[in-house]
């Protein structure tokens, strides 16, 4: 091997900041300064992801995006949404003069169509020249054979665009299922390169002391994150959301009747069968939470709370695994026109992608997922939001440790998220970074 050879190879396993795409054909005044960087910088890259809090608008970005692909190539370009969502990227797209199809039979219409997840296997990768994947942090939730299925539909096509809100500060199975749609690095190959385990702990994985600025300087060369305009350099005036407001409800369980102050439900099965106990107390409790008029959105895990609150709760309407596709899409569509008041579902099902600034109380029984609750939440809590939201959080007073739990994941996802911002914004606001990415120089042996 000579020795230009192997500075070749060595390039190879560097951080590249290929701009494979183009500069933008059109660029429309209904998007703001910061959404016209993004989707600027986005088409130039011609496979990134944005990570951007809820209510930023990526809607209008990625629809922005997939005009400029087709006016491009002439050719199709495919957005895929989890359940509902494609109907309520319809209606933005009209508000926006764009014309989109929503298709679910797998035949690909002229210029931009859009359809769920769960359909793509009847499309045909070779039909588009763009792709678009909307609430992309849901990639993860599928198995393994799903997740897989996307991934590779997605190789064939040479301009992509993730967009999702989900804050992953510590989640790097997110940004490695992310970088390896992208085509950037597998997510094997991205542990391999900037991570270590944690002690003797196989299955946790923490950055290098000395891989960190370059970790998040590889991440920036594919992904923009912000959480408000603020953090690319523009004014917030038109996208501050008003107060959140937690309400705690602990409810006394009925496990030790005779003690003052009972134990708390420590463990996994053990707080399961609090959960079971207290079911019906729990959700009455819920009940008497809902606002007579106003829109309720009530959030549930368990089949059985769902059903009971269905029960004892009047106009309510659940929307539940069991129910078929089209019938869970109906019921959230129903809840965003207003037609339906009460809303009952789970946040894996109805927690992603979903406008519903109309309505300003929620309920949740806590649980240990932070990504869950977070999403869920942002269905109301979102720029866009005139009221001030109530989330009321109703549990046992054994299931406190849950309570907790939840609250604390809040609070260190926010400052977590925020110090991802701080990383990356070296990178983010120097446009001259965003090109030069510094590169370590390694000596060839003298031997070669």
């Amino acid at each position: 091997m000579s020795t230009s050879d192997y500075q070749q190879f060595l390039n190879t396993k560097g951080i590249r900041n290929d701009m494979e795409g183009f500069e933008p054909l059109w660029m429309p005044d209904f998007l703001y300064d910061f959404q016209k960087k993004l989707v600027e910088w986005s088409l130039r890259k011609g496979k990134a992801a944005l990570f951007e809090d809820c209510g930023l608008g990526k809607t209008p970005q990625q629809l922005v995006w997939a005009q400029n692909i087709v006016e491009k190539t002439n050719k199709k370009v495919l957005i895929l949404t989890p359940l509902a969502v494609s109907y309520q990227t319809v209606k933005e797209a009209e508000k926006f003069g764009i014309k989109i199809t929503r298709t679910q039979n797998g035949n690909a219409h002229k210029g931009i169509n859009v359809t769920n997840y769960e359909r793509l296997g009847r499309f045909n990768s070779k039909d588009f020249a763009g792709i678009v994947c909307d609430e992309s942090s849901i990639l993860k939730n599928f198995d393994g054979k799903t997740r897989r299925l996307i991934t590779d539909f997605m190789s064939n096509i040479d301009y992509r665009l993730l967009c999702t809100a989900t804050p992953a500060p510590n989640d790097f199975v997110e940004l490695g299922t992310s970088s390896e749609a992208l085509g950037r690095m597998t997510r094997q190959q991205m542990l391999g390169m900037f991570f270590t385990h944690k002690g003797s702990n196989t299955s946790e994985w923490v950055l290098k002391g000395h891989a960190k600025k370059k970790f998040w300087q590889w991440v920036s060369t594919w992904g923009r994150a912000l959480r408000k305009p603020s953090d690319l350099g523009f004014a917030d005036d038109k996208f501050i959301l008003p107060p959140l407001h937690f309400q705690r409800h602990l409810i006394k369980s009925n496990y030790e009747e005779n003690v003052l102050i009972p134990s708390p439900a420590v463990g996994l099965d053990e707080q399961r069968a609090e959960k079971r106990r207290t079911l019906s107390i729990r959700c009455e409790k819920v009940a008497s939470l809902v606002p007579e008029y106003e829109p309720c959105l009530i959030w549930c895990h368990l089949n059985d709370e769902g059903d009971l609150l269905e029960k004892i709760i009047p106009e309510a309407i659940q929307v539940s695994g069991r129910d078929k596709d089209t019938d869970k899409e109906n019921k959230l569509i129903g809840f965003s026109k207003g037609d339906i008041r009460i809303l009952i579902t789970k946040p894996k099902i109805g927690g992603f992608g979903m406008n519903w600034q109309h309505c300003s109380t929620m309920t949740f029984f806590p649980s240990h997922s932070h990504e869950q609750f977070y999403q869920a939440s942002r269905r109301c809590w979102r720029f866009g939001q005139k009221k001030e939201v109530i989330c009321h959080l109703v549990a046992s007073n054994r299931e406190s440790i849950i309570m907790h739990n939840m609250i604390r994941k809040e609070r260190q996802a926010i400052e977590m998220y925020n110090g991802i911002i701080q990383e990356m914004s070296e990178f983010q606001l120097n446009s001259k970074k965003e090109i030069e990415i510094e590169t370590e120089k390694v000596e060839v042996p003298k031997w070669l």
